[in-house]
């Protein structure tokens, strides 16, 4: 064993004690790779010239016009928690769907989906869910273990389901990491890859999961073996009013995606501007305000449509020309209202000190990871990685497990962002590098962590229910029962693992 290589195994193994002490995760991450590498430079085992690209390695980071879609998924989802829309949806799905145990469980995973697509924040909604459902669902007739498992379960499901911050993540890594390893291998004309690209190769995938979900329950919550309770019944007007809105919000972002026309920041920034749009609908009590703001959701909903159906820019002199700037205008006046409504209801300024801690969070831990690749390669880890994955039998399928069972096991002691900036460029190259789809393997990736943040005794999403469930509910009755949907969670995973085309088939179908 060389020098370096000896460097390296105290490098993770430091690594990894750091962000254990329970100092800020960005500190360890930077910190640590630093403080080696300058002392591994007094014994000539690293050459501190790798570091002086760390400052135009930031600067790369800050003027990022993907990563800009971070903090607006995240105020957007913000302002669909603090607007106080779940209540009101998970009423009307539980009173849709009957109020039996099964209804009512299958109306929380509905739920679940379209708050996933909507925000896409494990822990706020996990928390979300456990003070609007969990005693809806146990007063149904819902078993207590398995109303825990499934707020748990479905409380993660933003981490696959499009829009997710965690898939923008994910695509600005595997993107350039991908590009990296093809040039690398001789391949100096791959075909890029995109956020898009990851938002349709997830949406097979996680409605795969939440299907799997909905059958278990089907199987475990027949009605004949619990009591039914009364229900009132659902008007028509109440159920297009209760979801018409995020849906409408979520079919603008996504379909600007996929559709062509925006790219993942612009369709952020439409989220965000639609969200606090609907947060100021919810919180106004004048019926003109009301009126306004929900006109101007209308039209900014129209002219996205009209853009994904092929429809260009119309000329001023032309009656649409004309009208596309009125609605504009509308547009304009409705997002000002609905701004000067959520700053006297004192829900704008929270909102976005929430949001710049979450960012503040993300893009910390991004800058720092910079830090440890450039130490990481100094110390030939790129070599030594290539290496060890050669040898593993079964050539790249054999070392995209080994990542995958890494990952996992990692799942347990960090969040979901620092896993992606320390596997996907110390370890992503040794893979992409040869035929796998990266859309494939970000999907995995994607998957892999979701099932971490439910497996006992570390999953954070079991942390987050912990830290606000009832008396009544023990620590090993949130362990067991979370087991059924972790297993459900490895089974889609090994049948994403199997059949690739459940994640690619989309991409493929719609960019190519």
């Amino acid at each position: 064993m060389t020098g370096q290589e000896a460097m390296l195994i105290v490098l993770f193994l430091a690594l990894f004690a750091g962000i254990l002490s329970g100092i800020p995760a960005m500190l360890a991450i930077s910190g640590v790779p630093f403080v080696l590498a300058v002392i591994a430079a007094q014994f000539g085992l690293f050459d501190l010239g790798f570091l002086n690209v760390y400052p135009a390695r930031v600067w790369g980071v800050m003027t990022n016009t993907l990563l800009m879609a971070v903090p607006l998924f995240v105020l957007m989802g913000v302002f669909l928690e603090r607007a106080n829309l779940a209540e009101a949806m998970l009423r009307v799905l539980a009173r849709l769907l009957g109020g039996s145990p099964l209804g009512m469980a299958l109306s929380v995973l509905a739920f679940s989906a379209i708050i996933a697509a909507s925000t896409g924040i494990i822990g706020a909604t996990v928390v979300m869910l456990v003070l609007i459902a969990l005693t809806p669902m146990i007063e149904a007739g819902v078993p207590r273990r398995q109303a825990a498992g499934l707020i748990c379960a479905a409380g993660t499901l933003g981490q696959i389901i499009p829009p997710s911050i965690l898939l923008v993540l994910l695509g600005d890594q595997i993107g350039n990491t991908y590009l990296e390893a093809q040039q690398r291998a001789g391949n100096f004309a791959p075909q890029p890859v995109s956020v898009a690209d990851l938002f349709a190769g997830a949406m097979v995938p996680g409605l795969v999961l939440v299907g799997l979900y909905a059958l278990w329950l089907a199987i475990t919550l027949r009605p004949g073996r619990v009591r039914k309770t009364a229900h009132e019944p659902v008007a028509m007007s109440e159920v297009l009013f209760t979801f018409l809105p995020p849906l409408l919000l979520i079919l603008a972002v996504l379909g600007s995606i996929l559709g062509g026309i925006a790219t993942a920041t612009e369709a952020a920034g439409l989220g965000a501007v639609g969200a606090g749009l609907m947060a100021g609908f919810t919180i106004s009590r004048a019926g003109w305000e009301r009126a306004l703001i929900a006109s101007a959701g209308l039209a900014a909903f129209a002219l996205v449509a009209l853009k994904v159906a092929g429809f260009g820019r119309p000329g001023l002199d032309s009656v649409a020309g004309i009208v596309s700037v009125a609605a504009a205008g509308l547009i304009a006046l409705g997002v000002a209202v609905a701004a000067a409504r959520l700053l006297r209801g004192r829900m704008l300024a929270g909102a976005l000190i929430e949001t710049m801690k979450i960012s503040g969070m993300v893009f910390g831990i991004v800058i720092a990871a910079s830090m440890l690749s450039l130490v990481f390669r100094g110390f030939g880890g790129e070599h030594a990685v290539q290496d060890l994955m050669a040898a593993m039998p079964g050539g790249h399928l054999g070392a995209l497990v080994t990542i995958m069972a890494l990952v996992f096991a990692l799942g347990f002691i960090l969040e979901a962002v620092e896993i992606i900036y320390i596997v996907v460029p110390l370890l992503g190259p040794a893979v992409l590098a040869g035929d796998i789809s990266p859309v494939w393997f970000a999907v995995l990736m994607a998957m892999n962590l979701q099932t971490s943040f439910l497996t006992p005794p570390f999953g954070f999403a079991l942390f987050y229910f912990r830290s606000v469930a009832p008396q009544g509910i023990t620590t090993l009755d949130i362990y067991r029962g979370v087991i059924p949907f972790v297993l459900i969670q490895i089974l889609a995973l090994a049948l994403v693992f199997v059949f690739p085309g459940l994640a690619t088939w989309l991409p493929d179908l719609m960019f190519n």
